[in-house]
């Protein structure tokens, strides 16, 4: 076997090996959001104002921003929203205001993207 065939032979196998890890990976994270809690957050704490939050358990990521006014959530804005396969659950957002809290349940054929910009939203109102 001539050299040049053997490196790219040796670089085809560890781009095999690497999408068989980082695949991996991906499992995993989604695995640890799906066993992952949703705080429960009473809003009778929370100042009015506007806050920002983050969350990803790749390939999932969402930027929210959340208003709250008079202990209340009057809005949750959806800034990033990177899903990868998955369905979008933008709708999940009209819950969490119409309900007034973060124990919704996921959106059917969406639940880890559901569940990520459920953290998102926590993240926004427990680092205020």
């Amino acid at each position: 076997m001539d050299r040049p065939l053997a490196v790219i032979l040796a670089i085809v196998a560890v781009v095999i090996v690497a999408g068989y890890l980082a695949a991996g990976g991906l499992q995993s994270n989604l695995e640890q959001l799906a066993v992952s809690t949703i705080a429960s957050i009473d809003l009778s704490e929370i100042q009015d104002g506007t806050y920002t939050g983050t969350y990803t358990a790749i390939p999932i990521s969402a930027e929210v921003h959340v208003t709250v006014q008079n202990h209340r959530l009057t809005a949750v804005e959806l800034v990033k929203h990177s899903h990868g396969r998955g369905t979008a659950a933008e709708v999940i957002l009209d819950e969490v205001l119409r309900q007034q809290t973060l124990g919704v349940d996921a959106i059917s054929g969406a639940t880890h993207s559901s569940k990520v910009i459920l953290k998102a939203i926590e993240d926004a109102l427990t680092k205020q």
